[in-house]
């Protein structure tokens, strides 16, 4: 019989919150069950049973075992961490933009992928997808370009929810459909076509 996840993270991270022992111990109990068997094998109960934890304190984190498997896939530094540290907003932006496309590239970001392929768009995963994910990091793009403005790098008339749509409407459809490389190069030329629109014109000097 196998030992609850909980077990070994306890004593792995002994001085931690306790809440915090146990949300770990729930997203690699998930992990283990879809390497085992796949996604039908991630419900609520098998979880806590993994896991060594009761159904409520799953449910006090995620509303169902497709926001589970998410959270357990996605677990790991959000590619918005620090993005505006000693950085310009074009900066933060293609550092975040990278890091998506960096996610995606590794076993577990095309594992998502052939996921989400499979999937309904308007499935529980395809909404837990877009609302662990796909908001979360056009919310951390949001504030990215609000900052920009505030710092006179993009124009104050930019209309924030078209260029957010341009930047990670891009990336997802090229996600999604996998017709070309969802990688740092393309990421750059996305970019730098999409700064010409954004950035705030500074007027030339005349020439005495």
């Amino acid at each position: 019989m196998k030992k609850p996840v909980k077990d070994t993270l306890v004593k792995r991270a002994r001085g931690r919150p306790r809440d915090l022992v146990a949300k770990e111990a729930i997203l690699a109990a998930a992990r283990a069950l879809l390497e085992e068997g796949g996604q039908g094998a991630v419900t609520m109960e098998a979880v806590a049973a993994r896991a060594g934890v009761g159904k409520p304190t799953v449910y006090r984190w995620w509303p169902d075992r497709h926001a589970v498997v998410m959270a357990a896939l996605m677990a790991g530094p959000n590619p918005g961490e620090g993005a505006r540290v000693g950085a310009s907003a074009f900066d933060s932006l293609r550092n975040q933009l990278r890091q998506i496309a960096t996610r995606f590239a590794s076993p577990t970001g095309r594992h998502i992928t052939s996921m989400l392929a499979a999937a309904d768009a308007e499935s529980e995963l395809g909404k837990a997808f877009r609302g662990h994910f796909v908001l979360a990091r056009r919310s951390e793009g949001r504030a990215i370009l609000e900052q920009g403005i505030a710092d006179g790098e993009i124009r104050r008339d930019l209309d924030l929810d078209v260029a957010l749509d341009e930047l990670y409407g891009a990336v997802f459809f090229r996600l999604l459909l996998g017709h070309a490389p969802l990688d740092a190069g393309f990421v750059d030329k996305l970019l730098d076509q999409a700064m010409d629109g954004m950035k705030v014109v500074r007027p030339r000097r005349a020439r005495r």
